[in-house]
């Protein structure tokens, strides 16, 4: 039965990929060892394990405290409320980045506010 040109070069694609299997496999085989290297270069010479860890050691606490009224939330729109929550947040989180974190306090934390991180974020009770 003859083979059409379509069936003819389905079959050399095929064969050509089933000869290159042995290459392709030593290939990820050399691949991963490389990337095993690297990664335990890269553990030798950073004994202090995870950077985020290490800055957190390097962080000397500021004297400075930071106060957010939330006490006029009521006088606010949801959407102004819900902007002032993402600003909180990212205070928080830019806070605890730093080398020298502030003290940071919420006051009057109630109202729209805080139903709405309670919708939103409740991770927030988690704050230090």
């Amino acid at each position: 039965e003859p083979m059409s040109k379509r069936q003819r070069k389905k079959l050399l694609k095929q064969k050509q990929w089933e000869e290159q299997k042995d290459l392709r496999r030593q290939k990820r085989k050399e691949k991963r060892q490389k990337r095993k290297l690297e990664r335990q270069s890269k553990l030798s010479s950073d004994n202090e394990g995870n950077d985020r860890k290490r800055l957190r050691r390097e962080v000397v606490p500021s004297t400075l405290r930071l106060v957010v009224d939330c006490s006029f939330d009521d006088l606010m729109v949801l959407k102004d409320v819900k902007k002032l929550h993402k600003q909180i947040q990212r205070c928080y989180a830019e806070n605890r980045k730093a080398f020298h974190p502030v003290q940071f306090y919420l006051t009057s934390h109630g109202g729209q506010l805080k139903s709405n991180m309670n919708e939103n974020d409740k991770g927030w009770v988690n704050w230090k």
